[in-house]
């Protein structure tokens, strides 16, 4: 298999139930080819460097995955028709892509992710405590306040 990667222009003004079904047909048609999605990277709304059908604005998607020239046509094909998407462009980044040694990839990715989502995770934990500590401190030193004005 090759490993292509796509960029996909999509109008800005849609909103992200709009937007979805293209992802959802993208995912499909790799899907149904029997290839690999590597990455579905958001960009998010940018300004374009010139107007496209009018808008100077578009909303970026970064494609990567492994596939046949079959299932880059069938893509490309579903681009030119759906109103929705402004413009893209296909890149091939490598001819003879080794599935398993992606696959490891894309293990220590999530792997590397999931830990760092743990240690921010604890980070926040960590500060939520010594917020709530600091409270604490602050509660018993007024209640200590309040009884020495009190007596």
């Amino acid at each position: 298999m090759r490993r292509y990667e796509t960029f996909i222009i999509i109008d800005p003004d849609l909103s992200d139930e709009e937007r979805s079904p293209v992802f959802e047909k993208v995912k499909g048609l790799i899907q149904q080819e029997g290839c690999l999605l590597i990455m579905l990277d958001e960009w998010g709304a940018r300004k374009l460097a010139y107007e496209i059908k009018k808008k100077s604005r578009g909303y970026y998607v970064r494609l990567e995955y492994c596939g046949t020239g079959k299932l880059v046509d069938e893509m490309e094909r579903f681009f030119r028709i759906d109103d929705r998407v402004m413009k893209y462009m296909t890149v091939l980044l490598d001819k003879s892509a080794d599935i398993e040694l992606i696959k490891e990839e894309m293990a220590k990715t999530e792997i590397k992710k999931s830990k760092s989502d743990q240690n921010k995770s604890d980070i926040e934990q960590g500060a939520a405590q010594d917020a709530a500590d600091i409270n604490d401190s602050e509660t018993a030193a007024d209640e200590t306040t309040k009884t020495t004005e009190s007596e």
